[in-house]
């Protein structure tokens, strides 16, 4: 068997293909996320690396059969979990285009209509977050890589000389600031970056989850006195637990008396900016030196595809730029070659997806999702105010909800418990999926709206769902009933219902 197929055999693997994502895409409105507990196969060791060929409609129809019968589906209407969407047709089309063509993105003079294609990409995107510069920026793996790459551009910003000398020419511990609440990437980003882990200031949150401005501002006056040398701030759009948004317009005021570089992690939240009514949550935005931007979470285009977007094109080129004699050099005038404006070398075309899918659908699609699943996150809201069993955790700000068992008499250990108790139970027979999260130090139940086949359905199955999982555990839904409590609940746990406005603040 040769790697090379003949015509009638791609065609005929191809249109196999087609078959079974087709009918994969018409399911997803009602297929379960996965299977029922008691039908879930984890193998039990691996295959081993096979010798000789087989035949490849056989093998292909396998997989197929496994992954679907036997997967987890992120794409599904009714996973309501993390931030992983439903893909657009376009871009599965657009993924398959890009593995067949294989475009080489380091270099220009190898990806010139790939590279046009990636640099108009980020400047659409860039042009919705009101910069009066052109914006840059370069397409990632993901959230992770564009945080890391914007801290790096900040120590390059704050530092110049660290880029060739490393970080004991700045002669003091550089430390940078984030919320209680912002993503754990930026742990990861510290270390890598050889800063520690340490280095990273991680700020209490008020009362609505955001960056505590006035402690953050403390936090910078005992580091500067303390001969540390603060050079970045992190404010999140969007927070992965709750959907909080910090205050930027207040942070970049900070961020300017203090000479220190504003990133905004708007992995998820920053996607209202395509939509005219909601892109105010993000006020403030305009204001910072570099975005974090990922369309594989609200944007519905599969992994992966981060962005990293600034207004500062001369310090992103800096911080990446790395002369190499084998390549050739991007003409005077033209694009910049990738691989100086990236972390990466080698690289895929990640963008040819939100570009195909901007092209045949343009930005008021996507600000049509956004509202549409800001106004289903809101009745979501509402019934679980209304609800006896449940009440709000977290402010709703985007179609993320927070959920707590409206509980007295319960320590937080067992309240974890209770909460993971219903989530398996709402998961247990494998139509849909929630999770559990911590939010400010304290456990809850949460759901968010991410695929664009999300319906108000949808979300009516899951309350019933809940309110099944909490009659089988014993909650009895009467507010002034302490309920007997089942085997199957966390022993020792005593539940009653109480008014939502006598229950303890976040």
């Amino acid at each position: 068997m040769n790697f090379d197929f003949d015509s009638q055999t791609r065609r005929k693997l191809g249109y196999q293909l087609i078959e079974v994502v087709d009918r994969f895409f018409a399911s997803l409105a009602d297929r379960p996320v996965q299977p029922a507990a008691e039908d879930r196969i984890y193998p039990p060791r691996l295959s081993r690396l096979p010798e000789t060929e087989e035949d490849p409609a056989q093998v292909l129809d396998q997989v197929c059969g496994e992954l679907v019968d036997n997967g987890f589906h992120v794409p599904s209407a009714h996973y309501l979990g993390m931030m992983n969407p439903t893909p657009t047709y376009m871009a599965f089309l657009a993924e398959s285009l890009v593995a067949a063509l294989n475009p080489q993105l380091a270099s220009l003079d190898r990806s010139q209509t790939a590279s046009r294609i990636e640099a108009e990409t980020v400047r659409w995107v860039g042009e919705l977050v009101g910069w009066r510069t052109a914006p840059s920026g370069t397409f990632t793996t993901g959230g992770n890589e564009a945080n890391l790459s914007a801290l790096a551009m900040a120590l390059s910003a704050r530092f110049p000389g660290v880029i060739e000398n490393g970080l004991a020419s700045i002669g003091a511990q550089p430390v940078f600031y984030a919320s209680m609440e912002g993503h754990h990437s930026l742990d990861k980003s510290a270390g890598l970056l050889g800063l520690g882990r340490k280095a990273l200031r991680r700020i209490p949150v008020n009362e609505r989850l955001q960056l505590d401005v006035q402690q953050l501002e403390a936090a910078i006056k005992e580091d500067m006195e303390s001969g540390r040398k603060p050079f970045c701030i992190v404010a999140t759009a969007g927070t992965t637990s709750s959907g909080a948004i910090d205050d930027i317009p207040r942070i970049h005021e900070i961020c300017r008396r203090y000479n220190i570089w504003l990133h905004v992690d708007g992995a998820y939240g920053a996607a209202v900016l395509f939509s005219n009514r909601h892109r105010g949550l993000v006020q403030g935005i305009e204001q910072a030196d570099s975005v974090t931007f990922d369309p594989h979470k609200w944007l519905a285009m599969p992994f992966s595809a981060g962005l990293l977007l600034t207004r500062h094109s001369e310090v992103l080129e800096r911080t990446f730029s790395v002369a190499c004699p084998y390549l050739q050099k991007a003409p005077a005038g033209t694009l910049p070659d990738n691989r100086n404006i990236s972390a990466q070398w080698s690289r895929r075309m990640n963008s040819l997806k939100l570009w195909l899918t901007l092209r045949v659908h343009g930005r008021r699609a996507y600000e049509r999702l956004i509202d549409r699943q800001m106004r289903l996150a809101q009745s979501f809201a509402r019934w679980v105010a209304n609800s006896e069993y449940f009440e709000l955790a977290a402010p709703q700000v985007l179609p993320i909800l927070n959920l707590r068992v409206r509980a007295t008499r319960i320590t937080p250990q067992k309240l974890d418990a209770l909460h993971a108790s219903i989530i398996e139970e709402v998961n247990r027979d494998g139509q849909r999926w929630i999770s559990a999260a911590t939010v400010n130090g304290q456990s809850v139940i949460r759901t968010m709206v991410i695929s664009y086949l999300t319906e108000e359905r949808h979300l009516k199955d899951l309350q019933a769902s809940l309110v099944a999982a909490c009659c089988s555990l014993g909650l009895e839904s009467k507010s002034n009933r302490v309920p007997a409590v089942q085997p199957t609940m966390p022993s020792g746990i005593q539940v009653t219902s109480v008014p939502l406005q006598n229950m303890p603040p976040v």
